[in-house]
């Protein structure tokens, strides 16, 4: 059962084995439910374990204080930037391998990964001088404090100076899960995240000869355990058995694919980007409200992700399927599957809402002991989970656009929702209303809902079904 999943019945423990050895590599045939969850079950699990991660971080980071919680949210409000590139080349380069996945082209796929590898080495060496440089300018353009760039700036020198493996991670899994290898995309993540988690507090406070590093320890955790897992991505490439593979014929530089993988991934990066950016004003704007509330928002986002990331395993899977069906010429088989994931992530987010709901305080209170912090932190939770009915569908549906290829599509949608809808009104409400942090939140929560909507209706058109790899 390698080629396609069988329509028998099976059960739900025998299907959990065959997701996580990664048994079926072709979706485009058989049950969708069963799809969905040969896919999603271990894009979920390397997302859970990710998720895991940043929440752990925050727990040990928080410990130093609040000016080493605030120098890893400014920071990573900036190195949001570097993933947005790294995941809009992923989206581009995912798009193209499942289309070649869905036309049985597995050669084309090991040519796809060569040259997407070489345009990440290009991107990352520019980006690795400007933070290495500028590392102390970046933080006050944030708005840090004095000693908050003293103390922090080379935790952003390590960060962006080590871009290259968290595009490359991105990279190299987007191959991975785009000609449905998703368990061996699972296997890297959860390889990155258990070292991170392992020298997280042995870099950060020290153990035995291992000096105290303290937040510099984070980044240098962080760095490491992302190196070794983009080495064990690269040994796949190259000597596993899967269904991507990189020979010698791939190494050449092949500016023609090169330029298709830009064309396609220009769309990616400029959604991502441009949804960075926002994140970075927002930043910018809570950061005027004193390091209390950057530090209740910063623990809040961390708790928003480790339930968010889940939620993308669902939207990958839908890209992937989407992206395979379109190749074996099934665009209805892809709109049914597209349905059918946001109806099951929706159905998880309003668990999650609940949860939020009800227990924000004791959660929170796990990494926030100073009350005003926790004030702010709970109240984000509260807003946040308002919205996460409608955020199901423009998450997937935003996915399923880029599975196809259409990056445009989602990248108008977050230039409109983000820059021109959530940027003004989170500053109108939390200056101009004098709402504090509260109005960012729930300028952020109308934004999304307003994406969710607009993303239902452009898809029924069907316009993505035409899109030509």
């Amino acid at each position: 059962m390698t080629e396609h999943i069988n329509s028998h019945k099976t059960s739900l423990f025998t299907l959990f084995k065959m997701a996580i050895r990664g048994d079926v590599k072709d979706f485009t045939t058989g049950s969708i439910d069963k799809a969905i969850f040969l896919l999603a079950v271990p894009m979920i699990l390397e997302m859970v374990l990710e998720s895991l991660f940043a929440v752990a971080d925050i727990f040990f980071v928080n410990k130093l204080g609040k000016e080493a919680v605030t120098t890893v949210g400014l920071t990573e409000s900036l190195i949001a930037i570097v993933y947005s590139l790294g995941i809009g080349l992923s989206m581009g380069t995912a798009a193209m391998v499942a289309r070649r996945a869905g036309e049985k082209n597995f050669n084309a796929i090991g040519d796809i990964a060569m040259q997407a590898i070489w345009l990440c080495l290009g991107i990352s060496i520019l980006i690795s001088g400007i933070g290495i440089f500028f590392s102390k300018q970046l933080l006050a353009m944030m708005g840090a404090s004095q000693t908050v760039i003293d103390t922090g700036h080379q935790f952003t020198q390590i960060m962006f100076g080590g871009n290259l493996v968290i595009m490359l991670l991105f990279l190299n899994n987007a191959v991975f899960r785009g000609a449905g290898d998703a368990a061996i995309a699972m296997r890297v993540l959860w390889i990155a995240n258990i070292l991170n988690i392992i020298l997280d507090p042995i870099l950060i406070f020290g153990l035995g000869p291992v000096p105290a590093f303290g937040v510099k320890g984070a980044a240098i955790a962080t760095t490491t355990g992302r190196g070794i897992a983009v080495l064990v991505q690269l040994y796949y490439l190259w000597k596993g058995s899967g269904l991507v593979r990189i020979v010698k014929e791939h190494l050449a530089v092949k500016w023609a694919i090169i330029s298709q993988i830009v064309q396609l991934s220009i769309g990616g990066v400029g959604q991502y980007i441009i949804g960075s950016c926002s994140w970075i004003f927002l930043m910018r704007i809570i950061s005027d409200f004193g390091e209390d509330a950057v530090t209740g928002y910063q623990t809040a986002v961390r708790v928003i992700i480790f339930t968010i990331l889940p939620a993308w395993g669902f939207a990958n899977a839908a890209a992937t399927l989407v992206g395979q069906n379109l190749g074996a010429g099934k665009p209805d088989r892809a709109e049914k599957s597209v349905w059918r994931t946001a109806f099951l992530t929706m159905l998880f987010f309003i668990f999650i809402s609940l949860i939020f709901l009800f227990f924000a305080r004791p959660i929170l209170s796990v990494f926030i002991q100073d009350a005003n912090s926790l004030a702010t932190g709970v109240e984000c939770l509260h807003i946040f989970a308002l919205g996460y009915l409608f955020f199901s569908y423009g998450l997937v549906i935003s996915q399923s656009f880029n599975g196809a290829g259409d990056t445009k599509t989602p990248t108008i949608l977050n230039l409109v929702c983000f820059w021109a809808l959530q940027i003004p009104l989170a500053w109108f409400m939390a200056k101009g209303l004098q709402m504090g942090p509260k109005g960012v939140y729930y300028a952020i929560g109308i934004s999304e809902t307003v994406l969710a909507v607009v993303c239902v209706v452009i898809f029924k058109k069907g316009r993505w079904k035409l899109v030509k790899l």
